[in-house]
C-alpha cells in the first residue's frame, strides 16, 4: 500500500462520481481522510456511503461539502468554513468539470461560458480558497485537471479545449509560483474515460469527433490509479492511459505539430465518412 496518503486530508471536488469519486475511493482504502465536494446532497450522501466501505481505519475522517464550484461566493464560503474546522487539505483534486461537444457555428455562446465557468473559474475559486492554509503551512499538493483537448486542440470542442486550455495555462503559471512555498502542482490530462459525463456527451459528438475519438474509454478506476500513482511521485504532467501519455510526449517534443497532426484525423475522419 502507497504509504504517501495515510492520514492526510484529501480534498476532491467533483468526488460524487466519476473519476472524482474513483479517486475518492481508492485513497479511502490508503488510509486518507477524504472530503468530497460537489453540488447536490443525495448524490454525496450515496458517495460517502461506498467511501466509508473502504475505511481501513476507525480514525480516518470523512465528509461532504454541497456546493457549486462555479458559485465563487458559495464555494469559497463553504470551503473556508471546513478549512477553519478540518485545517488546509494536504492534497485538492480540482475534479469537477463539465463538457458539451458540437460544431462551433452550432454551440450557443451560453455553452463557452458555462463551460469556463465551471472547467476553469471552478478550478481557480477553489485553489483561491484552500491556497492560504497550504502557504502558512509550506507544503501541499494540487491537483488540477485539463484534459487531452487541453493539450490538442480537437474537432467539435472549442468551448471544452477553451476551458482546458485555460487550467493548462493557470497550472503552469501556478506551479512557479508555488514552488516557492514547497507547494507542488499536477496537471492531468486524461483521455476519454467511462464516466457519467461521457455519456451525456454522446449524443452531442460530430460523427467526425467520435471517429477521433477512436478506442474505448478506460474506466474511471484505471483513470483513478495512474492519477494517484502519478501524484504519489510528484509528478507535474499525469498522463492516464497509452493515448494521452502519448500525445503529452508527442507535443512536448514538437508543439508545432499540433495543428497538422490534428488536420490528418480529421481529414481522415472525413474520409470514412464519406466511405
Amino acid at each position: 500500500m502507497n504509504n504517501t496518503f495515510i492520514d492526510k486530508k484529501v480534498l476532491i471536488t467533483g468526488g460524487s462520481s466519476g473519476i472524482g469519486l474513483a479517486i475518492a475511493l481508492q485513497l479511502a482504502g490508503m488510509g486518507a481522510n477524504v472530503c468530497i465536494l460537489a453540488r447536490h446532497a443525495d448524490k454525496l450522501a450515496e458517495a460517502l456511503t461506498g467511501i466509508e466501505q473502504h475505511r481501513i481505519s476507525p480514525q480516518q475522517k470523512f465528509a461532504t461539502i454541497s456546493a457549486d464550484v462555479s458559485d465563487e461566493a458559495e464555494v469559497t464560503a463553504r470551503l473556508q468554513e471546513w478549512v477553519s474546522q478540518a485545517g488546509a487539505p494536504d492534497f485538492v483534486f480540482n475534479c469537477a468539470g463539465v463538457a458539451h461537444p458540437g460544431r462551433f457555428e452550432e454551440l450557443d455562446l451560453e455553452i463557452f461560458r458555462w463551460m469556463m465557468n465551471v472547467d476553469y473559474f471552478g478550478t481557480l475559486y477553489v485553489t483561491k480558497a484552500i491556497i492560504p492554509g497550504m502557504i502558512q503551512r509550506k507544503s501541499g499538493h494540487i491537483i488540477n485537471f485539463s484534459s487531452i483537448a487541453g493539450l490538442l486542440g480537437v474537432y467539435g470542442y472549442t468551448a471544452y479545449g477553451a476551458a482546458k486550455f485555460a487550467v493548462r495555462g493557470f497550472s503552469s503559471a501556478l506551479r512557479d509560483e508555488m514552488r516557492l512555498y514547497g507547494i507542488h502542482v499536477s496537471v492531468v490530462y486524461p483521455p476519454d474515460v467511462q464516466t457519467p459525463q461521457l455519456e451525456y456527451e454522446m449524443p452531442y459528438k460530430p460523427a467526425i469527433t467520435k471517429i477521433i475519438a477512436g478506442e474505448k474509454p478506460i474506466t474511471a478506476e484505471n483513470a483513478a490509479k495512474a492519477i494517484i500513482q502519478g501524484v504519489a511521485r510528484k509528478k507535474y504532467a499525469i498522463t492516464p492511459g497509452f493515448d494521452a501519455s502519448l500525445y503529452y510526449l508527442a507535443l512536448s517534443m514538437a508543439g508545432w505539430l499540433e495543428k497538422p497532426v490534428m488536420d490528418f484525423m480529421v481529414d481522415d475522419a472525413r474520409r470514412k465518412i464519406r466511405s
